[in-house]
């Protein structure tokens, strides 16, 4: 079996696949395979930067020309969103959320949420845009989130963010007693104990908070390139892979949501946790 190529060039299944599933990457030592450790995406690195930008630019605008009267359509969907992140937040956190917290989990809640969307968007008409600018064999994944060194960079931001506000509420000292004494009591024989215990704590949180929301995203990437190959077999094929494919875009609806708010959820726990003593 055959799927047809923006360029009417005939692929294999398994060419299709790596092909969408492949990154505009470039070495930063002049590797123009883009292998290796040091590697760019450029298709995620531009898309997320675009994205973010367009969104906070957009609350922005709309939060400018905010009214004390009866709001625009504009200014009460964002006004929603606002309350529904800050209830999130007041819930879980209880000092002062408004300094740092809240609009935290309202830029993640957001940008993740964009990202996320970017999968709706057909694959193939991607390609087709990449392939008429870049040449026949250009690539651009479009969905950020997709991308493990996306999650992982953002799950590692909120875990630098975790410590620096653990040593600020509990000062360098109380922070390296509780790593040693905590939760198994200040007993010398019982540190390493303790420091392994809170280590193992340590690491499995960026790995947990990444690795969750890049599994969802590439999955249901997958999912929408088989739909896709599926509907390029024929006539039955295209009937039967447009209705399944528009039942997972309705489905991927939830999907996308649910994964924008546990990221944020977590974000905000990992936070609030930092500022706690245990």
């Amino acid at each position: 079996m055959t799927t047809e190529h923006t360029q009417n060039v005939e692929l294999t299944p398994s060419e299709y696949i790596a092909h969408h599933l492949s990154f505009n990457a470039q070495g930063v030592n002049g590797n123009s395979a883009g292998e290796g450790f040091w590697v760019l995406h450029y298709d995620t690195l531009l898309t997320s930067v675009v994205l973010g930008l367009l969104v906070m630019g957009l609350i922005w605008w709309v939060a400018r020309g905010a009214t004390a009267g009866v709001p625009t359509k504009r200014q009460a969907f964002v006004e929603l969103v606002f309350g529904f992140v800050d209830d999130q937040v007041k819930n879980i956190f209880h000092g002062d959320r408004h300094a740092f917290i809240a609009p935290t989990a309202l830029t993640v809640f957001i940008w993740v949420l964009a990202m996320n969307s970017m999968d709706f968007l057909p694959v193939d008409w991607i390609a087709g845009i990449v392939s008429f600018f870049g040449g026949e064999h250009a690539k651009w994944r479009i969905v950020p989130t997709s991308d493990i060194n996306t999650t992982f960079a953002l799950a590692l931001a909120v875990w630098f963010l975790m410590i620096y506000f653990s040593i600020k509420a509990k000062g360098l000292g109380g922070w390296i007693h509780e790593l040693f004494c905590s939760p198994f009591g200040s007993n010398p024989l019982v540190w390493p104990a303790n420091f392994l215990f809170n280590l193992i704590e340590y690491v499995s949180k960026p790995l947990s908070h990444s690795l969750r929301l890049f599994g969802n995203m590439y999955a249901g990437e997958i999912i929408f390139l088989l739909l896709g190959m599926w509907a390029a077999t024929g006539l039955t094929g295209t009937i039967f892979g447009a209705i399944l494919g528009a039942g997972w875009s309705i489905f991927h609806i939830l999907i996308v949501a649910l994964q924008a708010f546990i990221f944020m959820m977590l974000t905000v726990v990992y936070l609030a946790m930092a500022h706690e003593s245990h």
